[in-house]
């Protein structure tokens, strides 16, 4: 077991890695910015050290100043979280390098997937279904490029391969702009990711966000944990999410399902994993996937009674993978809110202190925040300030469950986008379910 974790990151999924620390008895050491010192987990870990000032980049994202905390206080590993270096490759092999435990995937595996051009073509290789596209990057071959465009089907997307968070992409509806777009998306990538490389694929018109959480120890063995629908996004970004996802066939589940365990084994991959897809019409296709830990995974957690991040915690001590595939049941469903601090009209941050924070309870419902009266939320990071997760036998229990909590739920001193979920999560449509990606955005009039 793994004696000594650094925590590489900050907010509620700080406190969540850091709980499962204790659970295994695993001292904690917070590493943090100086905006960041009357964090929750930084006033409940072992051991504390201020890496930097407020910039992420002079902190969280500051590799030296992170090796450097992990050689002072003598941890073992490093557990990066999500966001900021969770799925950067250098780091993670300086981490190795430097001889710590990297709690993740190998920094090769980071890279594979990474690279969207290389991770289609190795999931292409194992199976799972993508979506028609290039195959590969696109060159200086005019013709190459209309006629890929024209085997695809228009309307097409352009994409970096390097991209992530909603950057670098572009559709196109017709050839009289496809050499233009691939020309200013490359120029985009460049600029954005330092790298111009760029593919195609089909552009799917009303596609709904179906991911897939898997674990695996790299040792050759791997489970799936279901699926989740993320499907209501504004500009790229999931807002409310579901587990498992509504109106999908046993037979496609089961069949995605096995793809991304056997590409967890093809690959070599090592711990918490998620496989997302876009899903139309019946059909999953893969767009990508996501070396870390997910912002939603509490809701696989209601659903299954697997506890993800202790889970990554033991693999990264070398364990092989404690779960069979038979021993994975599902139960009920479960609903997550991202409650942000901005406005819910405008979506303008809003950072200030915190002077009066209820938190929600009852029957089914569970709280992953950092929150506390008297807490002052920073300008500097994501807006991020709680999760909301409730869980039902049914998905109309559970919809109601959070219709309760998001009454109870009182944040006061600041803005937050709590009466954006209120309305979410009554909204005719979203009753219904299987909702698409495009849903939210036209609520909204964007």
């Amino acid at each position: 077991m793994l004696e000594k974790v650094l925590i590489a990151n900050r907010g509620e999924i700080a406190l969540r890695i850091l709980r499962a620390c204790k659970e295994l008895g695993i001292r904690t050491v917070a590493a943090h910015s100086k905006a960041d010192a009357d964090l929750m987990h930084v006033q409940l870990a072992d051991e504390t050290l201020c890496i930097g000032p407020n910039p992420s980049n002079q902190s969280y994202l500051n590799i030296p100043a992170l090796i450097s905390a992990m050689e002072v206080s003598d941890a073992m590993a490093v557990h990066p979280g999500y966001g900021f270096l969770a799925e950067n490759a250098d780091f993670a092999e300086q981490v190795e390098q430097s001889g710590f435990v990297f709690i993740g995937p190998t920094p090769a595996v980071i890279r594979l997937m990474g690279d969207k051009v290389s991770a289609i073509e190795a999931m292409r290789k194992a199976g799972v279904p993508t979506v028609p596209g290039s195959n590969g990057s696109l060159t200086d071959d005019s013709e190459r490029t209309y006629q890929l465009a024209r085997d695809i089907g228009y309307p097409v997307i352009i994409k970096a391969a390097a991209g992530g968070g909603g950057r670098g992409m572009r559709v196109v509806h017709n050839e009289a702009h496809l050499l233009k777009a691939v020309s200013i998306t490359q120029s985009e990538a460049k600029a954005a990711f330092g790298d111009a490389t760029v593919y195609m694929e089909k552009f799917l018109e009303n596609p709904r966000h179906v991911e897939v959480q898997v674990l695996a120890d790299g040792q050759g063995n791997a489970i799936h944990l279901g699926d989740r629908d993320c499907s209501l996004q504004r500009r790229h970004q999931k807002v409310l999410e579901e587990a498992p996802a509504p109106g999908i066939s046993e037979s496609a589940r089961q069949e995605v399902f096995e793809a991304c365990v056997k590409a967890c084994i093809d690959i070599g991959y090592r711990g918490a994993g998620t496989f997302e897809f876009l899903y139309e019409d019946g059909r999953f296709y893969f767009i990508e996937m996501n070396t870390r830990v997910q912002v939603e995974h509490p809701i696989t957690e209601m659903i299954t009674g697997v506890d993800i991040v202790k889970e990554q915690l033991l693999i990264a001590s070398g364990q092989p993978l404690r779960y069979r595939q038979e021993d994975i049941q599902f139960h009920g469903h479960a609903f997550e809110c991202r409650i942000n601090a901005e406005d819910s009209k405008t979506f303008m941050p809003s950072p200030g202190k915190v002077t009066n924070y209820h938190p929600p309870g009852g029957n089914g419902i569970r709280v992953d925040s950092h929150l506390y009266s008297g807490y002052s939320v920073p300008p500097h990071y994501d807006s991020l300030i709680a999760k909301i997760i409730s869980h039902a036998p049914t998905r109309s229990e559970a919809l109601a469950r959070m219709r309760n909590a998001l009454d109870e739920l009182i944040i006061e001193g600041i803005r937050s986008n709590i009466d954006l979920h209120r309305d979410l999560v009554t909204d005719t449509g979203f009753e219904q379910g299987g909702v698409n990606i495009h849903y939210l955005e036209k609520k909204l009039g964007l």
